[in-house]
């Protein structure tokens, strides 16, 4: 029975990879307040293909509830507020020129609601993606990743995985029991 040669290094870089996915999938959410980030995943259609909106125009925030849009290409204007529109983000772009206003309104609480979903819909989709690297990866990796729980972690956080193990105990001991307290005279024995 051959062993497979697995290099951990990928194995790590596909995992970080995953992570980074979701990253910039919460930062295209919008939370009320106005980021540039919240354009970077609407396509244009541009010179017959579709185009990031970042290699058609500047995305800047003047204000902390609006949007600036400056496209580079005159002609490009209607097709980037097209595809602003488009995006399901509940934006109405303003166009003023070779420029493109665009308010972030304020969530209400059905919009809230559908945000948490799609937030989850993103964590669940990068739990599936970190099963298949995991599946997909070496069999031993789980358990060189637990003989070596040093590696690529911070001290800190351990510090911070053994206080909370010390408080959870804590939390254990003082914790009365179903007949602490209820003893005979009230005595609480």
């Amino acid at each position: 029975m051959a062993v497979e040669a697995y290099d951990l290094n990928e194995f790590k870089r596909k995992m970080a990879a995953t992570v980074a996915v979701l990253k910039t999938e919460l930062s295209g959410l919008r939370t009320g307040r106005a980021s540039a980030n919240l354009l970077e995943p609407i396509m244009v259609d541009a010179y017959g293909s579709k185009m990031p909106l970042t290699q058609v125009a500047t995305v800047t925030v003047p204000e902390s509830r609006m949007l600036a849009v400056q496209v580079w290409d005159r002609g490009m204007v209607q097709a980037v507020d097209k595809a602003i529109r488009e995006a399901n983000l509940g934006l109405n772009p303003i166009g003023e020129g070779q420029n493109l206003r665009i308010p972030i309104p304020e969530i209400n609480a059905d919009r809230r609601k559908e945000l948490v979903k799609v937030a989850h819909k993103y964590a669940e989709n990068s739990r599936v993606a970190v099963r298949h690297v995991r599946r997909d990866g070496p069999p031993g990796a789980r358990l060189t990743l637990r003989r070596n729980p040093d590696e690529g972690r911070s001290s800190a956080g351990d510090e911070g995985a053994q206080r909370l193990q010390v408080r959870a105990g804590q939390r254990r001991r003082h914790r009365p029991g179903p007949l602490r307290g209820r003893g005979a005279g009230g005595r609480g024995d």
